[in-house]
C-alpha cells in the first residue's frame, strides 16, 4: 500500500516539475476537448479527450491541496486550483452540454470574423 506521506513529500520536493508539467497540459487538453467538440467528432473521441483533461485537472487540484495540507495559503496555489477547476469545469461542460459549446464556439469566431474585418478596414484607411 502506498504511504500518503510520501506521496506528500513527493508532490512538495517536484512542485516546480509537477506544475510545470500540470499547467500546459490542463490547458492544452482542455482546449483539445473544446476542439473536438466544435469539428463534431465521435462522442467517443470526445469522451476520451475528456477523460485525460479531467485526470490532468483532478492531480492539479490534489497536488494543491497537499499544500493546503501543511498550510501553505498562497496566490499560487489559488490560481492553480482555480485552473484545475475551471478545466474540470469546461470537460464537464464538453461532455454534458456539447449543442451549448458549439453555439459558444460559433458566437465567437463570428464576433472573431467582425473584430478582423473592422481592423482590416481600418489599416486600408490609414
Amino acid at each position: 500500500m502506498l504511504d500518503s506521506s510520501l506521496l506528500l513529500e513527493f508532490s512538495h520536493n517536484h512542485c516546480v516539475a509537477i506544475c510545470a508539467f500540470l499547467v500546459p497540459a490542463n490547458v492544452l487538453s482542455t482546449l483539445q476537448t473544446i476542439a473536438y467538440v466544435g469539428l463534431k467528432r465521435p462522442a467517443n473521441q470526445v469522451r476520451l479527450a475528456v477523460g485525460l483533461a479531467s485526470l490532468f485537472a483532478v492531480l492539479m487540484v490534489l497536488h494543491v491541496f497537499t499544500w493546503f495540507m501543511v498550510g501553505v495559503v498562497m496566490l499560487p496555489t489559488f490560481v492553480l486550483l482555480a485552473l484545475g477547476g475551471i478545466c474540470l469545469s469546461t470537460n464537464l461542460w464538453a461532455v454534458l452540454q456539447p449543442q451549448s459549446v458549439r453555439r459558444v464556439l460559433f458566437y465567437l469566431g463570428r464576433k472573431l470574423r467582425v473584430l478582423r474585418a473592422t481592423a482590416t478596414s481600418e489599416a486600408t484607411l490609414s
